[in-house]
């Protein structure tokens, strides 16, 4: 397997990235994997589940968002500035530039067809891209259906203050989120409609969670299959927020194989039918 760092600029920030390829004949086939909120490319099963991927013969393409967090250190947040000007139009900015990436040049050859993974927000963010078309399959990891997860009273604080910190309980860090998020948000609720925007996914859609979901409750899950029009939902039995993985990584276990393998089922049936 060939592995190669990338690195893509944006107005607001850079995006860095990670390409697994398959050796032999370059894919016909890729998949872009979107992390979520306080997470990156390098966090516990990523890399696994990228090499997994590509071993059934698809490019696999792994990045930071842009307002991640992550610098050049690829294990620590060490750009907490980036994550405080993060907003939710960067980071559908920020999927944009990587997808226009693998299909023009980032790859030897620009795929037939690509697919779309996300994770937790980065499911939600994948789910609005999706909704724009240009995509073949997606998949989605305890997604998020509603992106408006903040009480009254955090909402009345940071517009005063301007700014609120989220406690890292991993790192020990407390991360700085600006207002611009949140008026981001408000700004574009429309636009920001996980909910309206499964019902306009049109690619066959994997939604996968964890029936013990504490982080995000499975109802998501069943939300946004009655809403997807080729959605399919699979409740993984017994499941965390993480499929039980944890950082740094220390193997998959029942639930992440689960996950895994209903993945690349997908996956293999609607990006390399052949």
């Amino acid at each position: 397997m060939i592995v190669r760092d990338f690195i893509l600029g944006q107005p607001h920030g850079t995006i860095r990235g990670t390409v697994r390829v398959p050796d032999g004949p370059p894919p016909r086939t890729a998949v872009v994997v979107v992390h979520g909120f306080k997470g990156y490319k390098d966090w516990a099963f990523f890399p696994w589940l990228a090499e997994q991927l590509a071993g059934d013969r698809h490019a696999v393409v792994t990045f930071n968002l842009s307002g991640s967090g992550i610098g050049d250190d690829p294990h620590a947040f060490t750009e907490l500035e980036a994550f405080a000007a993060n907003t939710f139009s960067r980071e559908q900015a920020d999927i944009g530039r990587v997808l226009d990436a693998v299909a023009d040049d980032l790859l030897v050859r620009p795929p037939d067809r690509i697919g779309l993974l996300g994770h937790s927000r980065g499911g939600a963010g994948a789910i609005l891209r999706a909704a724009q078309g240009g995509l073949d399959a997606l998949v989605t990891w305890a997604a998020v259906a509603d992106l408006d997860r903040w009480t009254p009273e955090t909402r009345m604080e940071w517009k005063a203050s301007g700014r609120i910190f989220v406690p890292n309980t991993r790192t020990g860090q407390q991360m700085p989120l600006d207002v611009g998020l949140l008026d981001d948000f408000e700004a574009n609720r429309d636009r920001f409609d996980v909910t309206a925007a499964a019902g306009r996914v049109a690619v066959p859609w994997m939604v996968v969670h964890g029936t013990d979901d504490d982080t995000v409750d499975p109802e998501a899950g069943r939300i946004l299959a009655r809403a997807g029009p080729r959605a399919h939902l699979l409740l993984v039995e017994g499941a965390g927020h993480t499929f039980g993985a944890v950082h740094p990584f220390s193997g998959s276990g029942a639930a992440l194989d689960a996950a895994v393998d209903a993945t690349r089922r997908h996956f293999r049936r609607h990006l390399a039918p052949d």
